[in-house]
């Protein structure tokens, strides 16, 4: 890695953390989705992690040369919905947008899996709307699989 550092979150990290959660927004949402959807459970998450009341995940920040957060990852350990195995999902990955393109979001990835196979976790599961391709291109560069197809339909 150069240029930044990863490192394990931590409580004083929850502003800058919070302030990279719009950017799991960053593509052309679903018209019938707000921004704010697509983070606004993760947040949840994210903050009872470093409050230290949902102690079965793990975050991990990048920070760059001048101390600064541009990178957050958050898995939390949940069953394998067809197996039952243990597993995590990662819930959050999120780059700031002037440090895309560095490998940020490669290094978060490995990161994440390397912290669900320290705790047991034999897969790692992860949701992405279908039209994020930059993101679904990420995933399957690192060996993800689309294996479920989510469908929604209007009812009002």
């Amino acid at each position: 890695m150069t240029g930044f550092s990863i490192r394990s979150a931590v409580a004083a990290d929850r502003q800058a953390i919070c302030e990279l959660l719009p950017r799991l927004a960053a593509f052309e949402i679903p018209a019938r989705r707000q921004p704010e959807d697509l983070w606004r459970g993760d947040k949840v998450a994210l903050l009872a992690w470093l409050d230290g009341s949902a102690p079965d995940g793990a975050a991990h920040v990048a920070i760059n040369g001048r101390n600064k957060i541009i990178g957050v990852v958050f898995v939390q350990l949940r069953k394998e919905l067809l197996s039952g195995e243990p597993s995590a999902h990662l819930e959050v990955l999120a780059v700031a947008e002037d440090a895309e393109g560095q490998g940020i979001a490669s290094a978060l990835i490995a990161t994440a899996e390397e912290a669900a196979r320290d705790r047991h976790a034999k897969t790692m599961t992860l949701h992405v709307f279908a039209g994020n391709r930059r993101a679904r291109g990420l995933y399957e560069k690192h060996g993800y699989d689309g294996e479920l197809i989510r469908y929604i339909k209007d009812l009002g």
